[in-house]
């Protein structure tokens, strides 16, 4: 399964590469990210501010996932169990459940300031900043996240 710029997942047999098995159709923006949660599902990520998870058989959109901000970069994303963690434009992580197709939780990566790294500015986020990739540690309920500007960030679920 691979992410188009046509809105589309195309769905491919490995076998019979010339064309694809079946086309799922409903983003509204390019297809920047797809990965197989299971054998019969795969969750797709669009700069049109969602994901969305197929039914591999079906091509059938079984749930669609908003709330993070995801116009023009890519904001990484991964899966462990019925956990969905993706990244944003606006510098936050956000966590969803397999089931549920609101956010869980939304995890904010603050400023620092220039003068004094050690001090955090909330309220001065910067527009320029987006969560560039995240990552769950093998087997356990750990998060690695990390920035735009470099910044990195180990989230435990608890």
């Amino acid at each position: 399964a691979v992410g188009s710029a046509d809105h589309r997942v195309h769905y491919y047999d490995l076998r019979q590469p010339r064309e694809a098995l079946s086309f799922f159709t409903g983003h509204r923006k390019a297809v920047s990210y797809v990965r197989f949660l299971s054998p019969d599902s795969v969750l797709s990520s669009s700069t049109d501010s969602t994901l969305k998870l197929w039914n591999a058989n079906s091509g059938l959109c079984t749930m669609t996932y908003s709330g993070h901000s995801n116009d023009k970069n890519f904001v990484g994303l991964a899966s462990h169990g019925d956990f969905i963690a993706c990244g944003s434009e606006e510098n936050c992580v956000y966590l969803y459940h397999r089931t549920l197709d609101h956010q869980l939780l939304k995890h904010p990566f603050s400023n620092m300031q220039q003068s004094n790294p050690s001090v955090q500015d909330e309220d001065d986020p910067d527009p320029t900043q987006f969560i560039s990739s995240v990552c769950w540690r093998t087997g356990t309920n750990v998060l690695l996240a990390a920035n735009s500007v470099g910044t990195i960030k180990l989230l435990e679920l608890i």
